[in-house]
């Protein structure tokens, strides 16, 4: 991509359906610039400095573009959604939820307070989004990118006024009742994937997985270690002295210590950049101790789970929740696990490359449509990497055969299957990894 130019005819043509939802011709103009502000040069992608790269006299009209609160941009995240699916989607595409921080000085910036920061790796003064992406083959493309309110921020209505915050979003929310708002969203446009991911933030709520339980989805996500199961086997029995009471026949233990008994074996999940990416698991079937509360605030035994532990060569280990089928291999259960990097990949190319970070300004219109337009600049890249590597032919990645036929696997079909997922849509493809992102200059 060194090679590559951001041609402004070829970013025209591929804006045309998002420029059609904006309505106002002054719009259809200021976006196509906003986005070559961020797509060229520079390592400054705030205002100022984009608009003199563009040659501009000021930047208040993009200042006004991208804050006023005149437009709904709420058409552009569907065409985005709709965009994204048609590039990625099908039964073997991952949904990763996750969030995303961005430090940040002072106390008036909308949602800005001391919070974990994964930036600085420590609590600080920051803005926490939540970020939703579809990602198939290690190709990730962000769809949802929605500002979490901490609880000073919801309970001051104030406060909430003076950045702008629409009323219907100053309820308070957590990050997982955020995520599964904006994964409805997205199921309502038609979006097509497999299996969500998410970390233990979102993993580790038994309300979260339950709710994924109930829309039909698979999921693979992270837990405590102080998360507590059930052998697969559990039963429930007649209370002593209750007979109309039923309780378990064992008590629940915590996922560290039931793993603590298990062989670890180690599993190679995708070939790096250093070469392969392995580690030590081990997984078992299990029931959930999240049912129904009965006696002394203990749960009854719920869902039959993967439960799956990681050993990483630093010592660390983490631990899993998985619905994925109970025939599944090892390797590819691990794989869809590990899959959630291509969302971290996506968050540090939005930041570094795209400024997502950059914003300066304190409304919520205009860090949501900042980060709208980051987005999509995001999902333009994307277009011309696939476009690229449709041209060059396929199999060039060497792993890329091996993580299409675990993605088989958790779609539920042979690996030489490649059935559209619904009547009219694209075959499955198989795309390698992306390089990524290199500053990139407009040309003329």
């Amino acid at each position: 991509m060194s090679e590559d130019r951001v041609d402004a005819v070829d970013l025209d043509v591929w804006l045309a359906p998002y420029l059609t939802a904006m309505g106002r011709k002054t719009r259809r103009h200021w976006a196509p610039l906003y986005l070559r502000g961020l797509l060229g040069p520079g390592d400054r992608k705030s205002l100022q400095p984009m608009a003199e790269r563009l040659g501009l006299s000021g930047h208040d009209q993009l200042q006004h573009f991208i804050a006023s609160p005149a437009w709904d941009d709420a058409p552009l995240w569907t065409e985005l959604a709709r965009h994204a699916d048609q590039m990625l989607g099908g039964p073997d595409t991952l949904l990763v939820i996750d969030d995303t921080a961005l430090p940040k000085q002072g106390t008036h910036s909308v949602g800005v307070a001391r919070q974990y920061c994964g930036a600085l790796g420590k609590k600080a003064n920051c803005q926490s989004l939540v970020s939703l992406t579809l990602a198939r083959d290690e190709v990730p493309l962000p769809l949802g990118l929605r500002l979490f309110l901490p609880e000073e921020w919801a309970s001051d209505p104030g406060r909430c006024a003076r950045a702008g915050v629409p009323e219907a979003a100053r309820a308070s929310r957590s990050k997982g009742e955020i995520a599964l708002s904006e994964l409805d969203r997205l199921r309502e446009v038609g979006v097509r994937f497999g299996t969500v991911l998410a970390d233990a933030g979102y993993g580790s709520s038994a309300a979260f997985r339950h709710a994924l339980d109930a829309r039909g989805l698979r999921f693979a996500v992270g837990i405590l270690c102080t998360q507590k199961v059930y052998a697969a086997d559990v039963a429930l029995v007649p209370a002593p002295g209750r007979a109309r009471k039923l309780v378990p026949d064992q008590d629940p233990r915590t996922v560290e210590a039931v793993l603590d008994e298990r062989p670890w074996r180690r599993v190679t999940w995708r070939q790096g950049t250093k070469g392969r990416l392995s580690a030590r698991f081990s997984a078992l079937r299990v029931q959930v101790a999240d049912g129904p509360v009965f006696g002394n605030n203990r749960h009854l035994p719920g869902a039959e789970v993967w439960l799956v532990g990681e050993w990483r060569s630093s010592g660390e280990r983490k631990y899993y929740l998985s619905n994925l089928p109970a025939r599944i291999t090892r390797r590819a259960l691990v794989g869809a696990i590990k899959a959630r990097w291509a969302c971290e990949q996506a968050h540090q190319q939005l930041k570094e490359e795209l400024g997502l970070d950059h914003f300066e300004g304190r409304s919520w219109t205009g860090l949501h449509r900042h980060a709208l337009m980051t987005c999509l600049a995001f999902a333009y890249l994307q277009h011309r990497r696939l476009a690229g590597t449709t041209l060059a032919g396929r199999g060039k990645n060497e792993g890329s055969a091996s993580r299409t036929a675990a993605l088989a696997e958790l779609a539920g079909r042979s690996p030489g299957d490649h059935r559209a997922a619904v009547r009219g849509s694209s075959p499955t493809r198989s795309v390698p990894l992306l390089p990524a992102p290199l500053p990139l200059t407009l040309a003329p």
